[in-house]
């Protein structure tokens, strides 16, 4: 969410800004907001009057009753009720002009970097650089799920029956080799340094509008009944709002965090045989990087964050790419976003196993997450990306360590949380 003082001084730069993100049907949400804006400072001033005429008014009517003048003091009386009445009616006005503002407010993207190109979808992101050798075996590799079968390792069947479809059971040596997987990439993280967290699983309606804009939240987040609590799609959002209405001493910076947490999605709409498996699902589970940090120490974090995935995926001899996501394929609240896409030899090129972002002060203004500085309060920067998210990375994982004979091998680094297996042999 943006400075209303930055849009009340900049709204070319807001509106050029909507427009390299092709959302032009917001370009009037600016001038709305400003004459929104200019009501509530006169709201503001116009209150601030008349309680310091009330103050005065008082006054004369406390010495009017020392003078005996009560006739005088009763039309004093007067215009204290008439005063208080127009406050009154003006603090309800206030109060809904500053709920328009705030609707318009999170609603109005965040400011893009420089750096960012510019496009309208996904089909434009441009690729930064690849790391290792993508590989094409000369034998044919199968989809996922039936690579699994082979192992006896998953039951798609059983889980439709549970809980429909977007569900999954792993069992045997693949659902070893999912939890080898989190636990390896929690060391990972907690060897650079990061703190390993275990956050709630459900966060607040105030929590989740403050991590993600409304269009994420209508596609993503499931409700619980009843309650005012929402399953998270992703431990960011938990993580993020640990820092909820809180002031961070300057000294305390950055605050680096790994955390683990169960991930629960909508996922709306149709997809291709591609997403289906355990592509796209409802539920999975996810180690997340997440840093609170100085405004000018964001830039360097973003860097981090995306190297600690690559070198995690490459540490398991898995070739990626780095991908910057262009403007419309930014999240409102993004300053910067890049994906880490993973290489499958099965369909020959790369897909998305990882999204790392700078979010600039978007969701601290939104939380209230401020930092105690030297010369003053000011809001924190916040980052997020995905160390692993087992679902995408056991695609990866399988299609790339796959052999002619159906075994998997497992690379050095991931054997000590295999039980010292060096492969795995398929049971059909």
């Amino acid at each position: 969410m943006l400075d209303i003082k930055f849009l009340r001084a900049n709204p070319d730069i807001v509106k050029e800004n909507i427009k390299k993100k092709f959302q032009d049907e917001k370009l009037p949400l600016v001038d709305e907001v400003i004459e929104l804006d200019k009501e509530n400072r006169e709201i503001k001033q116009e209150v601030e009057v008349l309680r310091a005429q009330r103050n005065k008014i008082s006054k004369q009517i406390g010495a009017c009753m020392a003078q005996g003048k009560k006739e005088e003091a009763e039309e004093f009386k007067k215009q204290v009720a008439a005063n208080a009445s127009r406050v009154e009616e003006l603090s309800v006005r206030e109060r809904d002009v500053e709920e328009k503002i705030m609707k318009i407010m999170m609603t109005i993207p965040n400011i893009i970097d420089p750096s960012v190109p510019i496009g309208k979808d996904d089909s434009q992101n441009v690729e930064l650089e690849k790391f290792g050798e993508p590989v094409v075996p000369e034998f044919e590799i199968p989809y996922h799920a039936d690579i699994m079968k082979t192992f006896d390792g998953i039951d798609l069947d059983a889980a439709g029956r549970v809980a429909g479809n977007g569900f999954y059971y792993l069992k045997g040596d693949i659902a070893r080799l999912h939890s080898a997987v989190i636990s390896y990439a929690r060391d990972f993280m907690i060897d650079r340094g990061f703190t390993y967290y275990i956050p709630p699983f459900m966060i607040r309606s105030n929590v989740v509008t403050g991590v993600m804009s409304f269009a994420e939240m209508d596609a993503m987040m499931y409700k619980i009944e009843g309650e005012d609590l929402y399953l998270i799609g992703t431990s960011e959002h938990s993580m993020i709002g640990k820092f909820i209405d809180q002031v961070v001493d300057e000294e305390e910076l950055p605050q680096t965090m790994t955390s683990y947490s169960p991930c629960f999605r909508k996922e709306k709409g149709a997809h291709g045989i591609e997403e289906r498996g355990v592509y796209r699902i409802h539920q999975f589970e996810k180690q997340e990087m997440v840093v609170v940090c100085k405004p000018e120490d964001s830039p360097y974090w973003y860097d981090q964050l995306w190297k600690n995935t690559v070198d995690l995926f490459r540490s398991l001899e898995i070739p990626v790419r780095t991908l910057e996501c262009c403007s419309g394929d930014l999240a409102d609240l993004k300053v910067k976003s890049c994906d880490v896409e993973a290489w499958s030899p099965r369909q020959k090129k790369y897909f998305e196993v990882g999204s790392c972002s700078n979010l600039g002060d978007a969701q601290a203004r939104r939380l209230k997450i401020r930092v105690n500085g030297k010369d003053g309060k000011y809001f924190a920067h916040t980052l997020n990306n995905t160390v692993v998210a087992p679902p995408r990375m056991l695609i990866a994982f399988l299609e790339n360590h796959l052999q002619e004979d159906g075994t998997v091998t497992i690379p050095e680094a991931l054997r000590p949380y295999m039980g010292g297996k060096e492969k795995l042999v398929p049971k059909k």
